[in-house]
């Protein structure tokens, strides 16, 4: 066995912003999904770090590299009226897959969804990822299968925010 320096988990920091669109580019890639990711440092920084933020960020590092992230932000549920935690983005390089760092993260936001008051911790995953999926029920996580995920976006999200309250 050889000896691996140990992981570390940590909040980023304003200066980790371009290791964490490295980060977000990758998952795109092995999600398929690049063209679809406009990740964009400035912006990013403002959503983290600004006057208002958006979401919060940890990363898991080796030896002083980052190997994975996880990116959340509190949502809220009115049937339990408690905040949750949403996990909009974890990712593990594959080279580090099978040590730890994946768990390691899910069970950080765990703890911080405890610490918080949060009644659950919760994310989306794509139909096609078996392996994420294996990982995320061996961890006691169930599929939602009565819901269906609904988005707005582009062109339709902005007609919708000028269309008023008149078609409906």
């Amino acid at each position: 066995m050889t000896d691996r320096p140990p992981l570390l988990l940590r909040p980023a920091r304003p200066d980790d912003v371009p290791t964490v669109v490295e980060l977000i580019r990758a998952l795109a890639a092995y999600e398929k999904l690049e063209a679809e990711c406009f990740a964009d440092e400035a912006a990013l920084r403002g959503h983290l770090f600004g006057p208002r933020a958006f979401a919060e960020v940890v990363l898991a590092e080796v030896g002083g590299a980052a190997v994975g992230f996880a990116l959340f932000f509190h949502n809220y549920s009115t049937f339990l009226t408690k905040p949750g935690i949403y996990l909009e983005d974890l990712f593990v390089r594959p080279e580090h897959r099978g040590r730890g760092a994946g768990k390691a993260l899910l069970s950080h936001l765990a703890a911080l969804a405890v610490a918080r008051g949060c009644g659950r911790l919760e994310w989306s995953v794509l139909k096609w990822n078996a392996p994420a999926i294996s990982f995320y029920e061996k961890l006691g996580a169930v599929p939602m299968e009565e819901w269906q995920v609904y988005r707005l976006a582009g062109p339709a999200l902005t007609r919708l925010s000028v269309s008023g309250s008149n078609d409906g």
